[in-house]
C-alpha cells in the first residue's frame, strides 16, 4: 500500500520530534540521575557541573514532547484516544514527575533558603529525573507490546497492560539510555581533567548497562511482544539498523576509552536514535498492535494536508530559534571546577 505523502511526511516529522526529544530531554533525565548518584571529592563539582550544563535548555527541550503529542492527536485520533485512556494511569504519573522535576530543578537553583531546603528540592529533581523516564519506557513498553486494550472497561485493564515485565524492562533501558547520554554529554561540558573522567567512567559503565539491560528486553520480547521480535528479526530494513546501532555503540565506547570525547558524543547520539528508528521501524506500519496502524488510524486526507504544511511552516521558525538558543548558551566559557570557599562547595560539606 502507498502512502500518501502528507501521511509520510507526518510520520516522518512525528519520529524525528521523539528522536530530538530523546536526545535533548532524554540527556537532561540522565542529568539528574547522575546528580543523585554524584560521589566521592568531587561530589559538589559534579552536581555544580550538571546544573550549569542544564540550566539555559533544559524548559526549551520539552517543546518536542508537546510537538509528539499535538501531531499524535492531530493525525491519529484514534490511536491518541486509545493510549491516553488505556495507559492514563503512568501517562500521568510521568507529567507528575516530569512536573515535580522541573519545579525542584528551578527551586534549588534559583530559590535560595537554607542549605536543608536545598538538599530537599535536589532529591526530589534526582529522583522525579529517575523515575519519569521508567515510566516513558514502561508506556513505550505497551505501545510495543500490543498489550493496550481495545475498549478498557475494569480498574485491571488499566493496570495490568503496563504492570508487566517487558514493560518494566524497556523503563529500565530508557533509564540506562538517557543516563549514557548525559555522560558522555556532559565529558563536553568541562575543561576540568578529573571531573572529565568521572563522567567518562560513568558514560562507559552505563554504555555497558544499556547493552546489559538491552539483552534483556530482546529475551523478554521473544516472549511478551512477538510482533516486535518479528519486526526485528525478520524484516529486511531492521537489519541494516541493528547492524549500524551495534557499531555506533562500540565506536563510542572506544572513544570514550580513547578520551575522544566529541567523536563519543556523536556515536552515542546515533546509537540511541538507532534504537527509537529500530522500534519504529519494526513495529511498522502499526500505531497500537495489532488493531491500529497509520492507516486506519489517520485523520481525513484533509486534516493531513494542513497538518503538514502546519509542520513544515513552523519547522521555519522552531528548528532556527533552538539552534540559536543552544549556539547562545553552549558557547559560553566552559565549567570551572569549584573552589573551597565557593557556596555550592560549603552546602556539601
Amino acid at each position: 500500500m502507498t502512502i500518501p505523502f502528507a501521511l509520510f511526511f507526518v510520520c516522518g516529522a512525528l519520529l524525528v520530534a521523539l528522536t530530538i526529544y530523546v536526545l535533548t530531554g532524554g540527556a537532561d533525565y540522565g542529568g539528574g540521575v547522575w546528580d543523585l548518584l554524584a560521589a566521592g571529592p568531587r561530589a559538589a563539582a559534579q552536581r555544580d557541573l550538571i546544573e550549569r550544563a542544564l540550566g539555559p535548555v533544559w524548559e526549551a527541550d520539552h517543546v518536542w514532547l508537546i510537538l509528539v503529542v499535538v501531531i499524535l492527536f492531530d493525525a491519529f485520533p484514534p490511536a491518541f484516544a486509545a493510549i491516553m485512556i488505556a495507559m492514563h494511569v503512568p501517562i500521568t504519573l510521568m507529567l507528575v514527575g516530569i512536573v515535580l522535576r522541573g519545579s525542584a530543578f528551578s527551586f534549588r537553583s534559583y530559590g535560595g533558603g537554607r542549605d536543608r531546603a536545598q538538599r530537599e528540592w535536589g532529591r526530589l529533581f534526582s529522583i522525579a529525573s529517575l523515575v519519569t523516564p521508567v515510566l516513558l519506557g514502561v508506556i513505550i513498553g505497551a505501545i510495543a507490546s500490543g498489550s493496550i486494550p481495545k475498549d478498557p472497561r475494569h480498574i485491571t485493564d488499566f493496570l495490568l497492560p503496563w504492570m508487566t515485565p517487558v514493560c518494566f524492562a524497556v523503563g529500565l533501558f530508557a533509564l540506562a539510555l538517557f543516563a549514557y547520554l548525559a555522560a558522555v554529554y556532559l565529558t563536553l561540558e568541562t575543561d576540568d581533567a578529573a571531573l572529565r573522567d568521572d563522567f567518562r567512567l560513568r558514560a562507559i559503565a552505563a554504555g555497558i548497562a544499556v547493552g546489559a539491560i538491552a539483552g534483556l528486553v530482546l529475551l523478554l520480547a521473544h516472549r511478551e511482544a512477538p510482533g516486535i521480535w518479528a519486526g526485528l528479526t525478520q524484516r529486511v530494513w531492521t537489519w541494516p539498523l541493528i547492524w549500524l546501532n551495534g557499531i555506533l555503540a562500540l565506536a563510542a565506547l572506544y572513544a570514550l576509552w580513547a578520551r575522544r570525547f566529541a567523536v563519543a558524543r556523536v556515536c552515542a547520539a546515533g546509537h540511541v536514535a538507532l534504537v527509537l528508528w529500530g522500534w519504529a521501524f519494526a513495529q511498522f506500519p502499526f500505531l497500537i498492535e495489532p488493531d491500529l496502524d497509520i492507516y486506519n488510524a489517520a485523520a481525513p486526507p484533509i486534516t493531513l494536508k494542513i497538518l503538514a504544511g502546519a509542520l513544515a511552516a513552523g519547522a521555519l521558525i522552531l528548528l532556527p530559534s533552538y539552534r540559536y538558543l543552544l549556539k547562545v548558551f553552549k558557547s559560553r566559557p566552559k565549567h570551572r571546577p569549584l573552589s573551597a570557599d565557593s557556596p555550592v562547595e560549603r552546602h556539601s560539606q
